[in-house]
């Protein structure tokens, strides 16, 4: 049913996604160099790298950093625009068509970032796909904090409904919690 719900999103979303896509990407060139489409290898569901796709918030040097390591200096300003209202994430519906992600999910993280990726595998979080929100993004927890984080997660898919899951897309889409530290590093 999950799946179902997912591929009907991204579907139904598409006609409206792709034009705002188009435009941000317009707008993030004119700001900076370098490909508005920021793609990077992401850990899935039973492990399996994909590549997940994002609106580039950072400057196109940055590389393969997770953003708390990055740090808020490299996000663009138009980058902190689009991670405030959660817009850089769009693309993902793309995944989300594709089978590699789904709505509500652990959010996927990066094959370098072992120790959350051996949290994950100890507490069988990667028997779910990866979301474009999860529970901990709305609870505020990120990934420079893998154990909580990875917690977070099974606690939260252990008893996952559907109704759970709408929560977590209405708390993601009216700007509860971040999950985001690099914009947690520029309000503290």
């Amino acid at each position: 049913m999950k799946r179902l719900v997912d591929l009907a999103a991204a579907l139904i979303s598409a006609p409206l996604v792709i034009p705002v896509c188009i435009i941000l990407m317009a707008v993030i060139r004119l700001e900076s160099k370098g490909n508005p489409l920021f793609v990077q290898r992401r850990v899935g569901r039973h492990q399996r790298l994909f590549w997940m796709l994002k609106l580039r918030t950072m400057q196109a040097n940055t590389g393969d950093l997770p953003s708390h390591i990055a740090g808020e200096q490299t996000i663009t300003r138009v980058g902190r625009l689009l991670r405030r209202l959660k817009l850089d994430e769009l693309p993902q519906l793309f995944n989300v068509a594709m089978g590699e992600m789904s709505l509500v999910g652990p959010r996927p993280c990066l094959p370098s970032q072992h120790e959350l990726v051996a949290e994950r595998a100890r507490l069988g979080v990667f028997a779910y796909s990866p979301g474009i929100t999860g529970p901990a993004q709305v609870a505020g927890i990120d990934m420079s904090q893998p154990r909580r984080l990875a917690e977070a997660e099974a606690a939260y898919f252990r008893g996952a409904t559907l109704a759970e899951d709408v929560k977590i897309l209405l708390a993601t889409v009216s700007g509860r919690g971040s999950g985001d530290a690099a914009a947690a590093e520029r309000h503290s």
